[in-house]
């Protein structure tokens, strides 16, 4: 594949459950980046499949700052350990 083709790919419908804060923050960035939010996802995921971080410095200071707006004080340490709140 040469840089001016684009990978022709599948897409499928999906509803998964997310913590609040954190797709607000995706969301955000997203916007910033001017990218949907699968694509986003997408990013995301493909980058930490090779081990790679998905966001130069600027994005990464951003993100910081959007964390600080919508009150996300989750951590990777916090992954997989979350639980919902009775409704």
């Amino acid at each position: 594949m040469n840089n001016t083709e684009r990978p022709v790919v599948e897409r499928v419908q999906t509803g998964i459950r997310i913590e609040k804060r954190i797709l607000k923050v995706l969301k955000a960035i997203a916007e910033h980046v001017d990218i949907s939010l699968g694509d986003l996802i997408e990013g995301i995921a493909l980058h930490n499949f090779e081990g790679k971080c998905p966001f130069n410095a600027d994005h990464v200071e951003k993100i910081a700052k959007l964390k600080e707006v919508y009150g996300l004080d989750l951590t990777a340490k916090d992954s997989h350990r979350l639980v919902e709140r009775d409704t």
